[in-house]
C-alpha cells in the first residue's frame, strides 16, 4: 500500500490536487491555530510581559523608597548623633556647675564653721577669764579676810583701814 501512494508523488512536480489540499489544510490549520492557540499564547505572553513590567516598576519604586529610607535613616542618625553630643555637652556643663556650686557651698560652710569656731573660742576665752577673775576674787577675799582678821586685833588701825577702803570704793 505504501508503494501505491508514493509512486505518483514527485516533490519537484507536485500534483494540482495535492497542492490544493495541502494548501487548504495548511490555511485551515493555521487559521484554527491562530484562532484557538495563538490568542491564549499571545494573551499569556502579554500577561507575562505586563507582570514583568509591573515587577520592574515595583522594583524601581522599592529602590526609590529604599533610597528615601536610607536618606531618612542617615538624617535620623545625624540628628541622634547631634542630640547625643548636646546631651553630653549639657551633662558636662551640669557636672561642672554642680562641682562649682558644691565647692562654693563647701567654702561657705567652712568659712561659717571657722567663724563659729572663732566665736566659740572667744566665748570660751571670755568665760575662762570670768572664771579666773571670779577665782582671783574669791582668793583675794579669802586672803583679805585672813589679813583683816589679823589686823582687826588693833581697833584704831581697823577704823582707818575701813575708811580708806570706803574712800577707794567711792572713787571707782
Amino acid at each position: 500500500m505504501h508503494s501505491f501512494f508514493l509512486v505518483d508523488f514527485s516533490p519537484l512536480k507536485p500534483d494540482f490536487g495535492l497542492l490544493f489540499w495541502s494548501s487548504l489544510f495548511f490555511i485551515l490549520f493555521w487559521t484554527l491555530i491562530g484562532k484557538f492557540a495563538f490568542k491564549p499564547i499571545v494573551k499569556a505572553l502579554k500577561d507575562r510581559q505586563d507582570e514583568i513590567q509591573n515587577s520592574l516598576d515595583a522594583a524601581k519604586t522599592a529602590r526609590s523608597e529604599m533610597s528615601n529610607l536610607k536618606a531618612e535613616n542617615e538624617r535620623i542618625l545625624a540628628e541622634a548623633r547631634e542630640e547625643k553630643m548636646n546631651i553630653i555637652k549639657e551633662a558636662k556643663e551640669s557636672a561642672t556647675l554642680l562641682v562649682t556650686e558644691a565647692r562654693d557651698k563647701a567654702k561657705e560652710e567652712a568659712q561659717r564653721l571657722l567663724q563659729q569656731a572663732k566665736l566659740d573660742i572667744e566665748t570660751a576665752k571670755k568665760a575662762a577669764m570670768v572664771d579666773v577673775k571670779n577665782e582671783i576674787g574669791v582668793m583675794s577675799l579669802q586672803i583679805a579676810e585672813k589679813i583683816i582678821r589679823k589686823q582687826l586685833t588693833d581697833q584704831k588701825a581697823n577704823v582707818e583701814y575701813v575708811e580708806k577702803l570706803v574712800d577707794e570704793i567711792k572713787l571707782n
